[in-house]
């Protein structure tokens, strides 16, 4: 009878771990928060517990697991005890699985996601007590980098983790609910994909940079200026490789109207910020926004220049392009009628996949010009055509020795009418 009073105890005990696990696992910071007036202080301590989620379901579902072991063994020799036959202890285990998948796990989980907030603030005082047990947490800790030692690849000591994968996927079934639009859905993936991103995937190559010499005057920069359209020029020394400053075009009109027109603009420049290619966009972003500074030039291992990079560039990667109105609208991709593409051979390999719903390989390369160079491994003639994994890739247009303009013959015709992407 004592084993059969412990079973259900362990039971209850169960029931309120697992409605516990449920709970903070479907509440969040941002709805914790909406009840800060009415319970500050057990906000302040929820909101403590999910800032660190691993410390907190880790060791929850250690004891989680423990306390059911337990109360299935004890329900197993009560049972031996008052039974004769093995058919009976064997009916009463199964029987208590029942009741065991019903009141410690069906039951408190679905109370956990039906009041989450509630639950979590009403148990935050003796949930962070338990979390902070040292026994507790250290066993969970050496658990965990047992499994990690196991099972390697991450190397974490905080245990399970959602993978970018997993979390589009979520994305996905959200739009196919009508929980989230398909432009959230995009951002979503966009902010996921920016942490992997370096700055070479963003920047202006050299090859387009736009730069002004050092003994040019504050008239012929501006002129300059007022032709492309940016507020901010490089301005080189000897060669492009040697960037000297950055001529703001607020310095210049200010030069002007003290009519200093034929000064040389190298008395008027702003310090220069170089980043590494290899850099990711995301810490860049923090310090563009930390040190407020809006461009940097990109330089390569040799020190050569490379690129720039804006932070406009930083922006549109996650929201896409933003056209101004002095940015000239050229299509990135257009499908004909006949299902080839032609595409600016500045676009990203993974970004055309996406795009077309095509399989061109990735490598070295990062732009379709990239992979027509690899492919051929020489600067291709106009109307030169390779063949690359079921797809025939045609050059239309060349300046001077880069490709301008592909075209992509898919595998698969497509019949559909022509439509255009946006540069």
């Amino acid at each position: 009878m004592i084993a059969l009073i412990g079973a259900v105890i362990l039971l209850v005990i169960a029931f309120v771990l697992v409605l516990v696990e449920s709970a903070f696992g479907r509440t969040s910071i941002v709805r914790i928060e909406t009840y800060a007036d009415t319970s500050p202080k057990r906000v302040e301590r929820v909101t403590a517990l999910l800032e660190e989620p691993a410390s907190l379901l880790n060791p929850l579902r250690l004891v989680i697991i423990g306390v059911l072991l337990s109360e299935a063994s004890l329900v197993a020799l009560w049972a031996s005890g008052v039974f004769d036959g093995v058919v009976w202890v064997v009916l009463a285990i199964v029987l208590n699985a029942v009741l065991v998948f019903v009141c410690a796990e069906a039951a408190p989980r679905t109370l956990g996601l039906l009041h989450a907030e509630r639950v979590a603030l009403a148990l935050a005082g003796p949930v962070a007590g338990f979390t902070a047990s040292p026994p507790v947490r250290l066993v969970a800790r050496s658990l965990i980098g047992l499994a990690n030692i196991l099972v390697p690849g991450r190397g974490l000591q905080t245990g399970p983790f959602a993978l970018p994968e997993e979390l589009i996927a979520l994305a996905d079934a959200a739009v196919e609910d009508d929980v989230l639009e398909k432009d959230e859905r995009d951002l979503i993936e966009s902010v996921i994909e920016f942490g992997d991103t370096v700055v070479r995937e963003v920047m202006v190559h050299r090859t387009d940079m736009v730069t002004v010499e050092v003994t040019s005057t504050v008239d012929e920069v501006l002129s300059k200026a007022s032709d492309v359209g940016f507020s901010r020029l490089p301005v080189e020394g000897e060669n492009v490789d040697d960037i000297v400053g950055l001529a703001y075009v607020k310095d210049l009109i200010k030069a002007e109207l003290e009519d200093r027109d034929d000064e040389p603009v190298g008395g008027l420049l702003r310090p220069t910020r170089f980043v590494p290619e290899t850099k990711r966009v995301a810490q860049l972003l923090r310090e563009m926004q930390q040190e407020s500074y809006h461009m940097a030039v990109v330089v390569d291992e040799y020190g050569g220049v490379a690129g720039v990079v804006t932070l406009e560039d930083l922006i549109e990667e996650l929201v896409g392009e933003i056209v101004d109105e002095y940015d000239v609208e050229e299509p990135l991709m257009t499908r004909e009628r006949d299902g080839s593409l032609r595409v600016d051979a500045r676009i990203g390999i993974d970004e055309l996949n996406a795009l077309a719903g095509l399989e061109l390989p990735e490598g070295d390369w990062d732009t379709v010009g990239g992979l027509v160079l690899d492919r051929f491994g020489r600067v291709p003639s106009e109307g030169e055509t390779c063949e690359c994994d079921g797809y025939s890739l045609r050059v239309e247009r060349i300046q001077g020795r880069r490709i301008k303009r592909v075209q992509v013959l898919t595998a698969v015709p497509d019949t559909s009418t022509t439509e255009s992407v946006p540069l």
